[in-house]
Parts: C-alpha cells; structure tokens; sequence
C-alpha cells in the first residue's frame, strides 16, 4: 500500500526509498514485530479467559507435558498472522500476483487450523478436525495456489521444475507441476504442524526459512542477480522478500511469549499456515527442491512420523521410542531448551546450505 507513495516523488526525496523493496521490507519487519509487542499480552490474556482449560495435551505423549504445560492456551498463531497480514498489506506492492497467492495459502491455511483449534478447545480434545477433511481443503486451497503460479510464471518457467546446482537445467513437468506444487505446500504446511511440539521449537526453523526463502525470493526478481548467479529470473517475486521479512518480526513478537515455559502456543493456527507459506513461497520463485534443504527440519520430523507408522502397522514395533522425532529425544532423557536449541542450530546450518546453492553452479 505504501509504495503507491512513490508517486509523490521526484527522485530524490523520501518518498522515493519506498521504490525499494530492501526498505520496505525493513518497515515490515518492525511493523510486525510492534505488532506483536503491542498485541501479544492482550491476545493471551483474552484467550486464558476463553480457554478456561488452555490446549489439551496428549495423554499419550510424554509425561511431563502433563504438568508442565498443561493449561496453556492455544492459537497463539492469530497473532502472527495479523502482524504477518497487516505488515505485508502496508508495505508490499499489490499488484503482485505472488504475494496474493502466499497470502492467500497463509491465511487459508491458517482458517484450517483455527477450526482445528476451535474443535480442540471446545470439546477439550486433541482429535480436532479428522485428518481426511483437513488435507481435502488444503489441497484445494493448494490447488488454486498452484495455477495461479503456473500462470504468473514467465512462460518459459511455467510447469517447469528447477534444480538446483545445475545451470539452465529445466524439468519439463506439464501439467503434473500442479499436483506437485499441491504436494509441497500440503507437505510443508503439515510438516511445521508436526514439527510444533516445544515451546519455540518450530517458530525459529521457520524464521530462519522465511528469511531464506526470502532472499532467494528477492534475488531471483532481479535480472541482475539472476544473471549473475545463473538462476531462472521470475518478474515479482521480489515482493516476497516483504513478507518474509513481515514472518520474521511477527515470528519473533511470537516468540517473546512462546519461549520457555510458553505462555501460548500457535497451535495448528499458527503452524499449518506458517508450513503452507514456505511452500507457496518455494513453488513462486521456483525453488520447491531447496525448500527441502532448508526446512530439512520439518522433512524430517514428518519422515519420522511416516515411517513410525509405517513400520509399526508392518511389524507392531516401533523405530523410535515416539513420534515425531523430538519426542524420541525427550524420551531418551533430553531436556526440552537442549532438543529445541540443537534443532534451531540445525536449522541454521540448513539454511546456509540451501543459500549456497545460489551461487554453486
């Protein structure tokens, strides 16, 4: 909204820093993250009246959350997601294709996981909303995501899968690009969903993604870095370092509450649609394969709940001692602040990665 203010510039005075998207981005960062500090107290407040017996922990799931975090409201998510919308809708140019489709999966995602929430609260139950009905509208609402991608990508690019390290290497996939797009945002959305069960533990891997992902974003909507870095040039996506940069403030408004001992949680609110935007993001600037890289975190806390399962309806034995993985750490005597920072370490390790496959080619 604010960059239609370059239109009171002459070129040279303060109007014109909003032509930048490295400024505005800047600006959406603090506005989420005031966002946050404004909001934060006065949402968990409302929402302790609300939920009178906070979110249900899982009798199944290891003994000391029973205690510990028992009575701890949930959909602590809301508040990242108004910072998250406020923020981009201020600074971002909405004329972008790409930053209604992220939008769009962020908040439609976020609308499952909220009725998720709501069942939960309400019927004082983990089960929620069946598993069948969850994936059916998020495929849906991926559904939609995917074609306006394929659409909005130069033509060139359009039902094209890029790899990364390899210069000028395109998988031609036709129309089978979109169920593949669907597979990576569902996929994401549920793997950060999977991933929420420490306080902190999924919020920063997803900072760290999104400020990845961002910069990814940012450099591929550039002729001159694309050229550079021989990477596929993708026109707007640019926009997508703004909200990004609006996910990080929000994220860490979030975190001020969420760290340990947690006074809300994002609940499927928060996770669901924060997974289902890395994955939108990934599948705008082309970069579905280092999406993989960098949120290796989440890849591999839903591959551990997939193959527990698998192994146990084959075998009637367990791989792990619980799923998801961080679980099986805390059974094995980890302290919860030692599990949640050795996988942020992890997370920015992965990160690095991922940004090196920009340049090594």
């Amino acid at each position: 909204m604010l960059y239609w203010l370059t239109g009171l510039s002459d070129g040279g005075d303060f109007f014109n820093l909003f032509r930048y998207i490295t400024f505005r981005a800047g600006g959406a960062f603090f506005t989420a993250l005031v966002f946050g500090f404004l909001f934060g107290r006065p949402l968990i407040n409302l929402l302790r009246k609300r939920q009178s017996n906070g979110q249900p922990i899982r009798e199944d799931g290891p003994e000391s959350h029973i205690a510990s975090k028992a009575g701890t409201p949930t959909m602590g998510g809301v508040l990242i997601l108004g910072a998250l919308v406020v923020s981009t809708l201020l600074w971002a140019r909405l004329d972008i294709a790409f930053v209604w489709v992220v939008l769009g999966v962020t908040m439609g995602f976020g609308a499952i996981g909220f009725v998720d929430d709501y069942h939960k609260v309400t019927k004082n139950n983990h089960a929620g909303l069946s598993g069948k009905l969850r994936l059916a509208l998020g495929f849906a609402i991926a559904f939609v995501a995917a074609v306006v991608c394929a659409w909005a990508h130069p033509e060139e690019l359009s039902g094209q899968l890029a790899l990364p390290i390899y210069k000028n290497v395109l998988l031609d996939m036709g129309w089978f690009f979109i169920p593949f797009a669907m597979i990576v945002i569902v996929g994401s959305a549920n793997a950060v969903n999977l991933t929420d069960g420490l306080d902190g533990l999924a919020i920063m891997p997803v900072m760290i993604a999104a400020g990845t992902l961002g910069v990814i974003a940012y450099a591929v909507g550039r002729t001159d870095f694309t050229e550079y870095l021989d990477v596929h040039y993708v026109p707007g996506t640019g926009e997508l370092l703004i909200f990004s940069a609006g996910l990080i403030g929000g994220g860490l408004g979030f975190l001020w509450y969420n760290a340990p001992p947690a006074a809300v949680f994002m609940g499927d609110t928060g996770s669901l649609a924060l997974g289902g935007a890395l994955g939108a993001i990934a599948v705008a600037t082309k970069h579905e394969i280092v999406l993989a890289i960098v949120g290796g975190v989440f890849v591999v806390e839903a591959l551990s709940v997939i193959i527990q399962v698998a192994y146990f309806k084959r075998t009637g034995k367990r791989v792990f001692l619980m799923a998801p993985i961080h679980h099986h750490f805390e059974k094995r005597g980890w302290a919860e602040p030692q599990i949640v920072i050795r996988f942020w370490i992890i997370s920015l390790i992965l990160a690095l990665i991922g940004l090196a496959t920009l340049k090594v080619r």
